[in-house]
């Protein structure tokens, strides 16, 4: 039988026990569903010389398989939330992740580099399902402090995933072939796909859900485009986050060619960075009701700002070595985990009855941003450890400026 979840206000759900338990678990269900587009992305990281070497790729070739991925990621999660306003939560996301199995294993038996771009395709168009329903699921049930605090929450848990996936790829690479990374993704997609099924509930009820129809998307995809509060909001959260994305993007050149670190050390940049984001988010967490979500991006910004001048001095004064590089990375991502909930939040209240296509949008700008730092950014900035730094701090700086010009940014 399917799960059902009570329709409740967030007053009603903060005291019950029930209600804290189911929604633990519902943040862990939302966590994990949005783990899978940075397993998409990292997992395989450590692997890519050694598949190149395989299918006889370039390391142009092979960095187009992040690029291609993201690109295909981008262009859908412009639709996902519209189509979850239509049909439904519950049965995108396990369509969704059926699909994602399907692509994955596509991947492992890849033979040549064309179809390793054609399985990386496939994977992108659904990967990012589970971050976009996800957040449309949380404001489908909650609102105000309560929101903000379960953003944090599965922000605390998302951060697992970047620090863990490379470890896994590495360690799966140390001991199998790297068409197990790609059955490895399957099977968590397989794993997702039963939580699910089992628990997840369908949070959106017909009355409220969308048409299809051309007009109605069109209406809806131009008024959320057309605002200016929207668009401020949407580029400070992307661009906060690029500032530390390219780091992702270039770490197997900053390990293992900048800090001559092997491929089974991808931990040393991961764990320093999910503990800043699982700090910043804890304390964003806390912080809900205390402060106005313009103070707690204000202190997030200043904290990212800090972090990124400690960069780009220590790069500027010294060779790379550890752990120095890794202590403002940690101090930037516990800034960005403070910011990234208020002005996730922020952004979708703007449209109370369209939260699966605010999302999608806010998500599709995002990730267009991220495909640009894969497949340009990262490569002309990973040359030096100082290149990277002032990257950081380009990308902090739009992300500043759209957040302070931005009505958030100016009223409590």
């Amino acid at each position: 039988m399917r799960p059902t979840w009570p329709k409740q206000s967030s007053i009603a759900v903060a005291s019950p026990t029930d209600s804290k338990s189911a929604k633990l678990g519902l943040t862990v269900i939302i966590a994990g569903l949005a783990m899978l587009g940075p397993f998409s992305i990292d997992t395989y990281l450590p692997a890519l010389p050694t598949i190149g070497a395989s299918l006889g790729a370039t390391p142009i070739q092979m960095q187009q398989t992040l690029t291609l991925y993201l690109l295909m990621f981008a262009f859908m999660v412009l639709w996902h939330g519209a189509i979850s306003d239509a049909l439904g939560r519950r049965r995108v996301i396990l369509v969704s992740l059926a699909l994602y199995m399907l692509a994955s294993l596509f991947c492992a038996f890849a033979t040549r580099i064309e179809m390793l771009w054609l399985g990386r395709a496939l994977q992108g168009m659904v990967g990012g399902v589970g971050m976009v329903v996800g957040r449309a699921i949380v404001r489908d049930l909650f609102d105000g402090p309560v929101a903000q605090r379960l953003m944090a929450n599965v922000t605390v848990v998302f951060a697992i995933a970047p620090a863990i996936a490379p470890v896994i790829g590495g360690w799966i690479l140390a001991f199998f072939d790297w068409h197990v990374i790609f059955f490895f993704l399957a099977l968590v997609a397989v794993v997702l796909f039963l939580a699910c099924w089992r628990f997840l509930p369908e949070t959106l009820p017909p009355a409220k859900r969308q048409s299809l129809s051309l007009g109605n998307l069109w209406q809806g995809y131009h008024n959320i485009f057309s605002s200016p509060e929207f668009l401020r909001l949407s580029i400070a959260l992307a661009a906060c986050f690029g500032g530390f994305f390219i780091y992702v993007m270039s770490s197997p050149v900053f390990l293992i060619q900048h800090l001559k670190l092997s491929p089974q050390s991808f931990a040393w940049l991961f764990i320093p960075i999910v503990l800043g984001m699982m700090l910043g988010s804890a304390i964003n967490g806390r912080m809900a009701g205390r402060l106005t979500p313009r103070r707690t991006i204000a202190l997030g910004c200043v904290v990212m700002l800090v972090a990124t001048i400690a960069n780009i001095t220590l790069n500027t004064l010294m060779a790379p070595r550890l752990p120095w590089p890794l202590i403002p990375l940690f101090c930037y991502v516990t800034g960005m985990a403070l910011t990234m909930p208020c002005l996730q939040l922020l952004a979708m209240d703007l449209f109370p009855q369209r939260h699966g296509m605010a999302s999608s949008c806010q998500s599709f700008l995002q990730s267009t941003l991220y495909a640009v730092v894969a497949g340009v950014v990262a490569p002309l900035l990973w040359g030096s450890t100082l290149s990277l730094a002032l990257g950081m701090g380009g990308f902090l700086c739009v992300g500043l400026l759209a957040f302070f010009f931005s009505r958030a940014g100016r009223t409590a």
